[in-house]
């Protein structure tokens, strides 16, 4: 069963494609994943900008509108074209998946203009974490005591980014909290339609659901953009498309457990573009907090492969006995 991705994405992480018997490619794998992390964090100080002047709901329709032509072009050269891809066995599932995913990404272009993008995705990066603590209740899997503190420890570092006591816990601040929560969700039901789905059948329902939820709640938002907006328009959704095909390609190279740490890099790059860019101050307390919930978030993955380790070797173990 394929993991979500680390990634902070555009739209959507899309499950590895197994590379068989092909040569490893990791290192350059690695690399692709660190330049999306880079295209990633363009583009959204391109939401960031385009967020302040215009409406969210507006901002983000316009980006699912050419995810959705993209992801069409896409679908349509692999082998059975659209109509495989609409055959989903679990079309509500992958309909309440596209819906949660929009309004994740409208919270989180509302949350860099309120809150800053270096802060937003300080707190954002406790994600993975909640995808640790749910996967219990959710999924049914065990939640070993090791990685209950990893969470215990990421929640830390959340406590000492806001500062509860210190200063004002601002409404702001829940922006990213809650696109979190979404965005975990959103992972849980990924590897839950993931094993009666394929890949490209979940990418292909995830844009086409989100595609017609925000043309239902934007379109009464519409309005011209001004000529230069369109341009960054244009940036924007160029910036998009390519990263999103530059992380389908290095998920053919290597697997998600070998790239999944680099996804952290944007962190670094979003705070680069945040200071540099948008001058916002970098604090010691939002350093210190996304230190730890890094760290936390990188344990939980550790403490995953080891357990899926050990699975198999058991699996091998009990077929070898089988078949003595």
């Amino acid at each position: 069963m394929p993991e979500p991705t680390l990634t902070l994405p555009l739209i959507a992480p899309l499950p590895p494609v197994n590379p068989g018997d092909k040569p490893d490619r990791s290192g350059f794998a690695i690399l692709l994943m660190c330049t999306v992390s880079l295209l990633f964090a363009i583009q959204d100080g391109f939401s960031k900008q385009l967020g302040a002047e215009y409406p969210p709901l507006l901002v983000v329709m316009i980006r699912f509108w050419v995810f959705a032509i993209f992801v069409t072009m896409l679908v349509a050269r692999k082998p059975g074209g659209l109509r495989a891809a609409v055959r989903s066995r679990r079309p509500v599932m992958q309909i309440v998946r596209g819906l949660l995913l929009a309004a994740e990404v409208v919270v989180m272009v509302e949350a860099f203009v309120r809150l800053g993008l270096v802060e937003t995705h300080a707190l954002f990066t406790v994600y993975p974490l909640m995808v640790a603590a749910l996967s219990g209740p959710v999924l049914g899997e065990k939640v070993g005591w090791r990685r209950w503190l990893a969470i215990g420890a990421g929640f830390v570092g959340i406590l000492i980014i806001l500062q509860p006591g210190a200063r004002a816990l601002s409404v702001e601040a829940l922006l990213p909290l809650s696109a979190a929560v979404m965005f975990a969700v959103y992972g849980l039901l990924t590897r839950m339609v993931a094993r009666d789905d394929s890949a490209m059948v979940s990418f292909f329902w995830t844009a086409m659901a989100g595609a017609v939820g925000m043309t239902l709640v934007g379109l009464k938002d519409w309005q011209w953009l001004a000529p230069v907006d369109w341009l960054w328009m244009a940036c924007l959704c160029v910036v998009s498309i390519t990263s999103h095909y530059l992380l389908i390609r290095a998920y053919e190279l290597a697997e998600a457990s070998v790239l999944q740490p680099f996804a952290y890099t944007q962190l670094v790059f979003v705070s680069v573009l945040g200071v540099v860019v948008f001058g916002e101050t970098l604090h010691m307390n939002v350093v210190i907090g996304a230190t730890i919930v890094v760290g936390a978030g990188l344990f939980t993955l550790w403490r995953s492969q080891v357990r899926a380790r050990q699975q198999a070797a058991r699996q091998a173990a009990e077929a070898g006995r089988t078949r003595s």
